[in-house]
């Protein structure tokens, strides 16, 4: 029992190890086994392996009367099921590309409001929302504009600044 107990917590300790150093107990092994720990040998799927045979294994030899051999067996079963699981989560993850990175010419055609006034051909400040989050922007103008006063962004002038006009209603 204590052999299967301690598999199981190696396992979990090996499964945090891998999380913590997120990536590098792979990087030091990959010149030397080339890319032998991506996919089914990667430290998540390894770790689930162990750790559930350990718990599996001794689940079994302490609720029935089955001996060491067949705990293992029953381990090593419920522990390749748990890698498979594991690496198909993390080739799910992998492949989940999400939303890109927001870029600033999503910011054309939007609308915000002046917080620091605008004069003519000089430079306020504008607040806008870019992917949802308030940003704060450097903003010019044909005509000045006062604090509080609804804009449409006409333009990007660089990654800090764009060019608006009054929203007319």
């Amino acid at each position: 029992m204590g052999l299967f107990l301690g598999l199981g917590i190696a396992g979990l300790v090996l499964l945090a190890a891998s999380l913590v150093f997120d990536g590098v107990l792979e990087g030091l092994f990959d010149g030397a086994v080339g890319g032998l720990f991506d996919g089914w040998l990667s430290l998540p799927v390894i770790a689930g392996f162990v750790s559930m045979l350990g718990f599996t294994g001794a689940i079994m030899l302490g609720s029935t009367g089955l001996g060491p051999g067949p705990a293992a067996a029953v381990g090593a079963v419920a522990g390749a099921g748990a890698g498979w699981v594991t690496w198909r989560l993390s080739r799910a993850l992998m492949r989940d590309h999400g939303g890109d990175a927001p870029r600033g010419e999503e910011l054309i055609g939007s609308s915000g409001s002046v917080v620091t006034a605008i004069p003519a051909d000089g430079y306020g400040e504008v607040l806008l929302r870019l992917a949802g989050q308030p940003v704060k922007y450097t903003a010019t103008t044909d005509t000045p504009l006062e604090r509080g006063a609804e804009v449409w962004v006409t333009a990007i002038l660089s990654s800090t600044s764009v060019a608006v006009r009054a929203v007319q209603h």
